[in-house]
């Protein structure tokens, strides 16, 4: 066990779904979503002890079943999904499926319900109180809408965790999107639903997919103020891309006062991912992961479910990142300049001829402006953050200016 500190401190009980059988989920050679994401995440956590930890249950999760899968897509996608899946030389392109992004690939449908089986089985072990923290970095597919797979996501698995959560009698969720890209498809399904607050910070539209999620988008009729979206200019850095959530994000969710909250962490905000124009560090993300885990201790009891998502620098900095969030949430945070254990650096420059990080931070100083300091209107992130809140504040009873 490599990394054990604060054995003192009280500890959450904590589920990660995993199974070597999530890595199914594998749209061919070449394509930018590799499966060995999964797999070299799951083997960095374990060679931290993060697995060993006794309140850390790793748990197999299941194929998702068309009743759970149909609480949020429609049963005509699902059917879709499955023809697809069963005879891939069928593509079904008016609704996302056999697409350069999406693929279509024999067991299709098995491999996408069990990555949406694992935030399922985190939201159900959150209602029955075996767990307050659950993790599935194989999850976060936020842009699968109700009827249509996009962007590398054929299932919503975090939507179908806040469905859950919601059909189990919680009253409130926040969802927090801090992926590279806009959550569209998450919020699409909660447009008009009061019961559930997405917050969304990524690169804005301007320059990357899916070209949505600027600050007008603030909901439907009947849950104006729900859609949050922070849509943050290319270049953006830990500073700004912190000061950005710190100005938004707390006052949301204090306002909104959630049961629960799900959280999707896509770390294609690294400063080198090849897809993304966003210049975050490792040390931001384990930053932003950290927010997210004490906006839940402090407002929801501690129940917090957090999922993956994007992130295509596949050996350098996804297993890093979601490590870190798989420690944070276990309540067993890994410091920035914790060596990478070398049993891990071994095994992927056995297998990939690539050196690993020799650190599990990327050594950087980390460092934001508050809000509280003042607006700035001749910074670009300053001008996203404000049409943020005049946008969204007032629809909270806040005042965009002093709140």
């Amino acid at each position: 066990m490599t990394y054990l500190p604060g054995l003192s401190q009280p500890v959450p009980p904590t589920v990660v779904a995993w199974s070597p059988d999530m890595t199914a989920y594998n749209f061919g050679p070449g394509h930018p979503m590799a499966p060995e994401r999964m797999d070299l995440t799951a083997r960095l956590a374990r060679s931290l002890g993060l697995f060993d930890l006794d309140h850390v249950a790793v748990e197999a999760p299941e194929v998702a079943s068309d009743a759970d899968l149909e609480s949020v897509h429609s049963s005509g996608f699902v059917a879709a999904v499955r023809r697809v899946s069963e005879n891939p030389g069928e593509t079904d392109e008016s609704r996302g499926l056999g697409t350069e992004d999406d693929p279509a690939f024999a067991g299709m449908h098995e491999a996408a319900a069990r990555l949406a089986g694992g935030s399922l089985l985190g939201a159900s072990r959150i209602l029955d109180g075996s767990v307050l923290h659950a993790v599935n970095f194989g999850g976060g597919m936020h842009h699968a809408a109700r009827d249509r797979a996009s962007g590398f996501c054929i299932y919503n698995d975090a939507a179908l965790a806040v469905q859950r959560l919601l059909d189990g009698g919680i009253g409130r969720v926040a969802y927090i999107d801090v992926d590279a890209h806009h959550g569209d498809g998450t919020e699409s399904i909660f447009w008009d639903d009061p019961r559930v607050l997405t917050l969304s910070l990524h690169e804005t539209g301007l320059t990357l997919f899916p070209g949505t999620g600027f600050a007008n988008e603030v909901g439907g009729p009947k849950a104006e103020g729900t859609a949050v979206n922070l849509a943050l200019p290319a270049g953006t850095s830990d500073a700004g891309w912190l000061r950005a959530f710190y100005a938004v994000v707390p006052q949301l969710v204090e306002a909104f006062q959630p049961e629960v909250i799900v959280s999707q962490h896509g770390c294609d905000s690294h400063r080198t991912d090849p897809l993304t124009h966003l210049n975050l560090s490792v040390d931001g993300q384990r930053e932003a992961a950290s927010a997210v885990g004490h906006l839940a201790e402090r407002y929801c009891g501690g129940r917090w479910i957090a999922t993956g998502g994007g992130g295509y620098n596949v050996l350098q900095v996804v297993p890093r990142s979601w490590s870190h969030l798989v420690a944070i949430a276990a309540g067993r945070p890994v410091p920035l300049r914790t060596a990478v254990p070398q049993d891990w650096r071994d095994y992927v420059q056995e297998k990939f001829g690539t050196a690993a990080p020799g650190l599990m931070g990327d050594d950087v100083e980390l460092w934001w402006r508050s809000w509280e300091v003042g607006f700035d209107p001749n910074d670009a992130v300053d001008r996203t953050v404000m049409a943020t809140r005049k946008a969204i504040f007032p629809l909270h009873g806040l005042d965009p200016w002093f709140d």
